[in-house]
């Protein structure tokens, strides 16, 4: 994803930005909530790659004196163990699948419909033209995939489209293109059977969407 008319010089990776976070004066909470929607974009978009589960095992030390802390520490136990062919292994059995597709489907549209390139991916297309926001054109996978949600989330925090957005804007993108749907996709990815390093993932996905969604609530009151 990239500013309208821009390519995004990082392939799947986050938004380019000539200024970084901290010239932006962004607050470490934000920064964090930033990391944690960048962290779950990388592993949801594509198979880890040997750097990806290097960053991941180093979460082992996480303090796990939270349920968030605890599962990213759990996941970063699980990467230790885990060598790169059978996460790769993992991801493709979980999103691609043979034939009839893989066990989990990770797309707005498909999770709210039953098919994918329906009405909820249309909303987010319109969306992203009113915000700035365009595809880099690095991927085929339709924009409402939950990495791009996530990859969106970060960019809206950081500046990457432009300027920090605001509160109000984060909480209306995340209201309508995250909360109907994300937190079902991240308990069901919990629980799939196939899961075992991306369980932890789930965890993660589930935990921090619902302290976002109560965040966002209470900024509403």
């Amino acid at each position: 994803m990239g500013r309208n008319g821009e390519d995004d010089p990082k392939g799947s990776g986050l938004p380019d930005n000539s200024k970084t976070t901290s010239e932006r004066g962004i607050p470490e909470e934000d920064l964090r909530r930033a990391h944690l929607y960048g962290l779950l974009s990388r592993l949801l978009a594509e198979p880890t790659s040997e750097e990806t589960l290097e960053m991941i095992r180093a979460l082992e030390g996480e303090p796990a004196d939270t349920d968030l802390g605890a599962a990213l520490a759990a996941l970063g136990a699980i990467a230790q163990r885990t060598p790169r062919a059978k996460s790769e292994e993992e991801y493709t059995v979980l999103f691609y699948g043979s034939g009839a597709g893989g066990e989990m489907h990770p797309y707005a549209s498909q999770y709210l419909t039953g098919f994918v390139y329906e009405k909820p991916l249309a909303n987010l297309r319109r969306d992203m033209t009113e915000m700035g926001m365009a595809a880099s054109g690095s991927s085929s996978e339709p924009e409402d995939h939950i990495a791009y949600l996530c990859e969106m989330m970060h960019g809206l925090i950081t500046g990457c489209f432009g300027e920090p957005a605001t509160l109000d804007v984060q909480a209306k993108f995340f209201e309508s293109h995250m909360a109907p749907w994300a937190g079902q996709f991240f308990a069901d990815l919990e629980g799939a059977e196939a899961a075992a390093l991306y369980m932890p993932v789930g965890t993660i996905g589930k935990l921090f969407l619902s302290i976002e969604a109560d965040a966002f609530d209470m900024a509403a009151e």
